[in-house]
């Protein structure tokens, strides 16, 4: 066992003082017990959370904090495997439209208070509320009426939710969704607890306020610092999780985080910069931890007017200068494949799309390039002038360096633009580049959930691509229950989304942690998902 942190702070004001007292009477246990003090994990995520409300966060360093303070009606296991989470069980009915589930009898928020029906009927009826604007609501969707809402065309009591009795929860959907219950385990389905988010509106996620049930609950929240985490006594399997305390370090320079992980200041660290790569491997084999990830690494191209990138000829030029090899094998090298298709490998019931240039030279590439970069009015008497902007990482710039020279001898002068996570995004959303780098991870295993980012109006889709065909073609597969024929509706979006040079993908992702060998039920899996309840320390 290690120690306890020791510059944990005192109790913020308005801590409950119930949860106060037994959180001393478990920590006199251990020291009775052990002689030592509770274990702390320390945890360097990739970026400061703009919120820990689970309906106001899109970031995958935002889903390592949250899913330790929440957990939904199912959950995810050390390996990624879905499991039983707020809800015991579950049925689903013979249409597969209608799902039942029975909550815990013993699930509580960490005040005490019953998780209740009612708490997953008030989240899901806020997240659709226009007022909310929650990026991410279009997830849940399949729920029947959700988009009505969510564009402000009904309200939300018509949601199809609705709680039987205070422990069993009925969701209706718009039409059967294979992939419905690998949505539940996301955030944006969290339950939320209304007598504290009705008490203090926007400020319900303040330390001293927020109450969560998951395994653990927030104490201290240092924007750009530190957030911290105690153990929930309230939860529902408090006495099999291990660690007493969860310090999240939000670090977006992966150097700096490596520093700090050698250093023994950090046990996790979530990403390490590719170019220590060779090194971690020979002198930190234990802890370096590579492994397939279900995600791809692309760069937007805003299609709104105004932009060059609305032309699909330059959009074409663009992605046929990009030498992905060289990227991937050069500038990374740890592992990530060249991505020529929007959705990754690996997505279930789905063979991939690729660009039709993929098997092209590289002399063919430039030559076609330079033609259509002539025939859309750019040359050396009129450069075209990008934005590319980019979030703040070592890698993210070592690659938008080296696509700013692949597309120069097309006569394109590049501005690089960098940002923090947060502002990057936001400024994304808002269409303040020409290219920009993102990133998407699956949050269930489906082509949908990767092709749905190119549908008109979706938030996420942050160059406003918009095809009448490819959106045809996904409402199409959402009504079709035959699981082949609806990976050939999606299979022929992806192609008509690559046929126009949608976006510019560039690799498949690899997860890439470093993780103290110490530290006992980490799992690689291919969501990259690590929740601390199953983490502990060897003794």
């Amino acid at each position: 066992m290690r120690q306890l942190h020791t510059d944990s702070p005192a109790m913020p004001p308005g801590f409950p003082l119930k949860r106060l007292v037994t959180s001393l009477l478990l920590a006199g246990s251990l020291v009775a017990s052990s002689g030592v003090l509770a274990d702390t994990l320390k945890l360097a995520i990739m970026g400061e959370p703009a919120s820990l409300d689970p309906q106001q966060i899109s970031g995958t360093w935002e889903n390592d904090v949250v899913g330790d303070l929440f957990e939904g009606l199912i959950t995810e296991a050390a390996d990624g495997k879905r499991v039983p989470g707020a809800a015991e069980s579950w049925k689903i009915s013979d249409d597969g439209t209608t799902y039942t589930f029975a909550l815990r009898k013993d699930g509580k928020w960490s005040d005490g208070q019953p998780v209740t029906a009612d708490d997953f009927v008030f989240a899901l009826q806020r997240i659709m509320t226009p007022e909310n604007a929650s990026d991410y609501a279009y997830i849940l969707y399949p729920i029947k009426n959700a988009k009505a809402i969510n564009t402000g065309k009904d309200k939300p009591a018509s949601l199809g939710v609705r709680a039987v009795d205070d422990y069993t929860l009925e969701i209706t959907l718009e039409r059967p969704t294979p992939y419905f219950l690998d949505q539940l385990t996301h955030y944006t389905a969290y339950p939320l607890p209304r007598h504290v988010v009705e008490k203090y509106g926007k400020d319900w996620t303040d330390p001293g306020k927020m109450v969560s049930n998951g395994a653990f609950e927030l104490t201290e929240w240092q924007p750009q610092t530190r957030i911290v985490a105690v153990k929930n006594p309230e939860f529902h399997d408090a006495k099999d999780v291990a660690l007493d305390e969860v310090i999240y370090y939000p670090i977006e320079e992966r150097n700096s985080a490596l520093k700090r992980f050698r250093a023994g200041e950090i046990d996790i660290a979530r990403e390490f910069p590719t170019q220590q790569y060779r090194w971690l491997k020979e002198n930190l084999p234990e802890a370096t931890h590579v492994a397939p990830y279900l995600g791809i690494y692309y760069y937007v191209l805003n299609s709104r007017d105004g932009h060059a990138t609305a032309d699909p000829r330059v959009r074409e030029a663009l992605n046929l200068s990009v030498r992905r090899q060289v990227i991937t094998d050069k500038i990374l090298g740890t592992g990530e494949v060249p991505a020529y298709s929007f959705v990754p490998t690996g997505v279930n019931h789905y063979d991939i799309q690729e660009m039709a240039f993929k098997d092209m030279s590289m002399d063919e590439r430039m030559t076609k390039a330079k033609a259509l970069m002539k025939e859309a009015g750019y040359g050396p008497d009129k450069p075209l002038e990008l934005t590319l902007r980019y979030n703040t990482s070592e890698d993210h710039k070592k690659i938008a360096i080296a696509v700013a020279a692949m597309w120069k001898p097309l006569g394109v002068k590049v501005n690089l633009l960098n940002a923090e996570v947060a502002v990057h995004y936001e400024d994304m959303r808002q269409g303040k580049f020409d290219a920009g780098r993102a990133g998407w991870i699956g949050d269930y295993n489906d082509a949908q959930n990767f092709l749905n980012l190119l549908e008109t109006g979706v938030p996420n889709n942050y160059g406003a691509y918009s095809n009448k065909a490819l959106d045809a073609d996904m409402s199409k597969a959402a009504n079709t229950l035959d699981m082949d024929a609806r990976e050939s509706l999606m299979q022929d979006a992806e192609r008509k989304a690559l046929d126009d040079y949608a976006v510019l993908p560039i690799h498949y992702y690899v997860s890439r942690n470093l993780v103290n060998p110490k530290l006992q039920g980490w799992q690689d899996n291919i969501e990259d998902t690590h929740r601390s309840r199953w983490i502990s320390f060897s003794e």
